[in-house]
């Protein structure tokens, strides 16, 4: 387990050397901007420096500053273990924000949008994918998703939209533009690393329902619908957990299976909609 975590923390800082080295080589310099509170910090380091002529204050010290209130909303309302990887995942964006030099690549802004898009859409997918978050829009659509069972897509397009439309102010119109191609090529990279639809169904055919259910309660607040079923070449009575979750609530519910029953066969698809109550409070 102490090396499991220890490969986390790696993969956890290595994702936020990926991100800083997507900003500082390729975003930064062309005046293009990243989505979420990266793209946030970016703003607010552009305004603060030529409208109000303060340099001291640089991306990532911005970004660490608007995470601080939401690192304390994820605390109490996500939970610790998930919010201490992300706040580790700030600092260390931060740090690395830092140390590395602003470095311009190309003077060509549409190969910063693309390359910064792909190297920053996989420094995003390896944390994600490793259940932890960049912080920030990540965990207010955590809180969000947990507490009101809403899309939580049209508020992170909502931050996308005013980054895309700040950016056009802010410098030229094309700068919006390159912008949007930038958010674009980052997401489908995150698609390709990691499931990035909003809601999910896991489908999990078991031998051991009752130790897996129990386990899965105490970890994933989530109801499940439990059907029989019978394997075709074995003939051998199983059961089938059928449970909804979030794509962050997918990282804790394979290793929870694989610490479980190996042996599970689990089905993972998209969720185009749910209708009904989706949230289950925990007792």
């Amino acid at each position: 387990m102490f090396l499991f975590e220890a490969k986390r923390i790696f993969i956890v800082i290595f994702g936020a050397l990926i991100n800083a080295v997507a900003l500082n080589f390729f975003f930064i310099s062309a005046d293009v901007y990243a989505s979420g509170f990266t793209g946030l910090a970016q703003l607010l380091a552009t305004f603060s420096s030529e409208y109000l002529n303060i340099t001291f204050i640089s991306t990532g010290i911005w970004l660490l500053i608007l995470n601080i209130p939401v690192g304390l909303l994820g605390w109490f309302k996500v939970g610790r273990h998930f919010t201490l990887y992300s706040i580790l995942s700030v600092l260390a964006t931060t740090a690395f924000l830092e140390l590395l030099p602003v470095l311009t690549i190309s003077n060509d802004i549409m190969l910063n949008a693309v390359f910064g898009g792909v190297i920053g859409g996989f420094g995003v997918g390896i944390t994600l994918k490793w259940g932890a978050s960049t912080g920030g829009s990540d965990i207010l659509a955590m809180v969000i998703s947990r507490v009101k069972d809403k899309p939580i897509g049209s508020y992170l397009m909502i931050i996308n939209g005013v980054i895309i439309f700040l950016a056009g102010v802010l410098n030229e119109p094309e700068n919006a533009l390159y912008t949007l191609l930038a958010l674009y090529v980052t997401t489908r990279v995150i698609d390709t690393v990691h499931t990035r639809y909003e809601k999910v169904t896991a489908m999990i055919v078991t031998k051991k329902t009752d130790e897996l259910q129990d386990a899965i309660h105490k970890k994933v607040t989530r109801g499940m619908t439990i059907l029989p079923a019978r394997g075709a070449y074995t003939k051998e009575d199983k059961s089938m957990l059928v449970i909804v979750i979030t794509r962050y609530e997918l990282y804790d519910l394979e290793r929870i299976i694989n610490e479980v029953d190996p042996e599970a066969f689990t089905n993972v698809v998209e969720t185009a909609g749910i209708f009904g109550f989706f949230r289950k409070d925990s007792n």
